[in-house]
Order: C-alpha cells, then structure tokens, then sequence
C-alpha cells in the first residue's frame, strides 16, 4: 500500500481521490441519458468536492506529479465541461425546433472546445504542484457553476432557450477570456 503515498504513482491517494471525481461525471452523464437532472447535478457536485479534495491531499501531502495533472484535467473536462454542456443541451434543447437544436449544437461544440482549451492552456501553463493567485479566465469548475445556473434559471425562472444559448456562449468565451479570478 505504499503507492498510495508514493509521489510518482499513478495510483497514489491524490490520484485515486481524482479517479472518484471521474466517476462521479461519468453517473451524471449516464443520468442525464435517464433524464434525471436533478440527480446528475447531485453526481456533479459530489465530482466537484472530490476535484477540491484531491488537489489538498497532493499539495498537502507533496504527491503531485505530471500523471495527476493530467489526470485531474481529464477530470475536469469530463465533470465540468461535458456534463454541463449535456445537461443543458438535453434539458433546455430536447423539445426545441430543427433550427434552434442546430444553433445549441453549435453552441455547445464551441462551449466544450473552449473548456478544452482552457485546460490544455493550463496544464501548459501550470507545473506539477503549483497554485497561482489567480486563474486567468473563468475556471471550468465555474464554468460548470454558472451553466447550472443557467440552466435553473431556465427551469425555475422560465429563462428561454435563446437566452440560455447566449449565456452559454459568454461562459464558453469567458473561459479563455482575461478576467483574474481569485485561486481558492
């Protein structure tokens, strides 16, 4: 069991602590597929509180390396880029019209391609261990945020589908965008 606190193990507790947050976006997808929002978005957050632990327990306990990086960016992409994307597309966009599925599909290819280019950028950008004041551009974690706000925004406060299609290409362009946001 020593690999669990072995810095270079791709199975070390950092590492493992990240495999759970993959599973977590996984069952959300698959309950999206189930058209059970409300339980995806609880499988997302419980995702999210793993991809916060994770990153403790390597800086904590000096276990980081390239693997976790890449790893917790995958992650990332999986909990936080493709869930909320779906989940939009299929809660907002099932029952819209031929022209309006095509403009969410456009919009949600350029959404997911942003999110994935942020995170290459930043595993470019960032080295193993390593925590910046702040992130440059909008976090995928808060990208994933906000989309679920849109998305209860549409849900509860009848927020129509071409304001939620706006509002998910200013996240998608936010991602890359300038604005500091503060590093936890």
């Amino acid at each position: 069991m020593s690999f669990l606190r072995n810095p270079s193990s791709h199975f070390n507790i950092a590492n493992l602590i990240t495999m759970g947050n993959i599973t977590f976006g996984l069952l959300a997808v698959y309950f999206i597929t189930q058209q059970n929002f409300f339980l995806a978005v609880v499988l997302a957050w419980l995702g999210g509180a793993f991809d916060i632990i994770d990153g403790k327990v390597a800086r904590k306990y000096k276990l980081s390396n390239e693997f976790g990086v890449q790893l917790d960016s995958f992650a990332d992409f999986l909990t936080f880029v493709l869930m909320p994307t779906f989940l939009i597309f299929e809660a907002v966009f099932a029952s819209s019209s031929v022209t309006m599925k095509l403009l969410a599909a456009a919009g949600s290819i350029y959404y997911v391609i942003s999110g994935l280019r942020r995170l290459i950028q930043f595993n470019i950008d960032v080295e193993a261990g390593e925590a910046a004041k702040y992130f440059t551009g909008v976090p995928t974690p808060l990208g994933a945020i906000l989309l679920w706000l849109v998305f209860l925004a549409n849900t509860y406060l009848a927020l129509p589908a071409i304001g939620v299609l706006a509002l998910v290409l200013l996240i998608g362009y936010l991602l890359n965008s300038n604005v500091k946001v503060p590093h936890p």
